[in-house]
Parts: structure tokens; C-alpha cells; sequence
């Protein structure tokens, strides 16, 4: 389930810096929650100029990046750690000031979110309960 959403200003980083910071922010996410790199998912949300502000004036030179990690409740997670990583990549990648750079992590009760149409704590248990396939 994890999923990352980043949430940048258009124009103010190039298509390949949203490549490298999706790339190693998810493989980041997945080393923190002991999860496999495919189940990730990453987004880089751009924001027309003229609709982000920052302490009220729009688009300036600080409209540092805003992104949210969510989690189903119930996994072991390593918040402070998760926080600060998503954080130093960010600056690292983008050359944000880190004092502008914010985030949160949202934890989703397992009932609230769909794996196949699923709910998945009753997807997960299938799979727990499902026998272990044998070769003939």
C-alpha cells in the first residue's frame, strides 16, 4: 500500500529531478517499511504557480515541496526516521532550503483501503490464509 504523493510548483524543478527524487524516495520508503520496491507507489503532483502561495505570496523562492507517505496501521514504521529521509532526499535532490521543506505520514485503518476492490484487511488475510502453491 505505502503511497507518496510529492507536491511541487510547475516550472520550478526539471523532469529530471521529479525523476530521482521519485526513484529514491520510493526505494527509500521501501528500505524504511521492510517492504518490496513494487508495491511503492510515488507521485509528483505540479501546482500551476499562481495557485500555491507561501505565507501568502505565490510561487516564490520559498515554496519549498510539501509531500505525504501513507501507511497502512498496523505495520511497524519507523516515523521519525521515514520523516527525516523523505526530507534529506528532497533537499539533497531539489536544493530546497530544509527549514521550508514539510510532511506528514497518514496511517489508513486497513478496513479504508481497497486492494482489488478488497478492503485490505480482508485482501491480506486471504493471502495468509491462502495455502502455498505446490509443484507437481
Amino acid at each position: 500500500m505505502p503511497i507518496l504523493e510529492v507536491h511541487l510548483v510547475e516550472g520550478m524543478h526539471t523532469p529530471a529531478q521529479h525523476t530521482e527524487l521519485l526513484s529514491a524516495m520510493s526505494a527509500r520508503y521501501a528500505e524504511v517499511l521492510e517492504w518490496p520496491l513494487d508495491r511503492v507507489r510515488a507521485y509528483v503532483t505540479l501546482h500551476r504557480p499562481e495557485l500555491w502561495a507561501t505565507a501568502g505570496v505565490p510561487a516564490s523562492p520559498r515554496s519549498a515541496p510539501y509531500f505525504t507517505a501513507m501507511v497502512l496501521e498496523g505495520r511497524p514504521l519507523e516515523r521519525r526516521r521515514l520523516l527525516g529521509a523523505f526530507t534529506d532526499i528532497i533537499v539533497d535532490v531539489l536544493g530546497v532550503d530544509r527549514r521550508l521543506v514539510h510532511g506528514r505520514i497518514i496511517s489508513v485503518n486497513p478496513e479504508d483501503w481497497a486492494i482489488g476492490g478488497v478492503p485490505a484487511d480482508i485482501a491480506r488475510r486471504g493471502r495468509l490464509d491462502a495455502p502455498a502453491a505446490t509443484s507437481s
